[in-house]
């Protein structure tokens, strides 16, 4: 249904009607989701890898998919310097609110110049990209990180499945590609080593669905 696109320039694009979806559907959930607090296995997993970003002295930070800025606010307070980027441009002004940088882009759209980073960091946003598409997203986020660049990828899954969440509440109804603790951990080898990897069980992240829990490092290709 979600074929690869290309565009007159033969670089790859994310389907334009699942970017237009959401957007939609994370404006209009912009200030509800800014209001809420995060649970504490969020809280756990930013101080993890705010962990491991000191012991390698990194400084400079990607976000991507931010949201309302809770996270690049948990790491700019913490002395690391967050860019955040979203593609609902409601969630980048409560960014902005925030004192943080941000921009709005989709993943399909990452170009920063001559600009890099020391890591990236991903919750819950790399599960919206089509399975068709994940290869090229992960060879750009490569690309955008420092030699030795660290890459906190957590996603809900547990089983191969992707396509529309008939049961979402969020309208449009939000497109999520799902992987098993196996299929996940193949993905990103061909750009990353793995540093540790957890799987955190439904009831302990209060959803249907396991949490798959990455830290990865840049893989130096020849």
């Amino acid at each position: 249904m979600y074929e690869k696109i290309l565009d007159a320039g033969g670089n790859f694009m994310i389907n334009q009607q699942l970017k237009d979806n959401f957007k939609k559907s994370y404006d209009l959930q912009a200030n509800i989701r800014n209001e809420k607090k995060s649970p504490e296995w969020k809280e756990a997993e930013r101080k993890n890898f705010l962990s491991w970003l000191k012991e390698d002295e990194k400084e400079a930070l990607l976000d991507l998919g931010a949201g309302p800025g809770m996270d690049s606010l948990f790491f700019k307070q913490n002395r690391i310097n967050p860019l955040a980027i979203d593609i609902s441009p409601r969630m980048v002004s409560l960014c902005i609110q925030k004192g943080i940088e941000a921009k709005v882009m989709s993943f399909d759209e990452l170009q920063f110049g001559e600009r890099k980073f020391d890591a990236v960091w991903a919750m819950n946003s790399l599960l919206h990209v089509p399975k068709g598409d994940i290869e090229e997203i992960l060879e750009k986020i490569h690309a955008l990180l420092n030699k030795r660049g660290l890459f906190y990828m957590g996603v809900y899954g547990g089983e191969d499945h992707e396509g529309i969440w008939e049961d979402d509440v969020y309208e449009p109804k939000r497109f999520f590609s799902f992987y098993s603790s196996e299929s996940i951990q193949k993905l990103v080898l061909n750009y990353f080593t793995i540093e540790n990897f957890v799987v955190l069980p439904p009831e302990s992240v209060d959803s249907k669905f396991a949490f798959q829990s990455m830290i990865l490092r840049k893989k130096e290709i020849v």
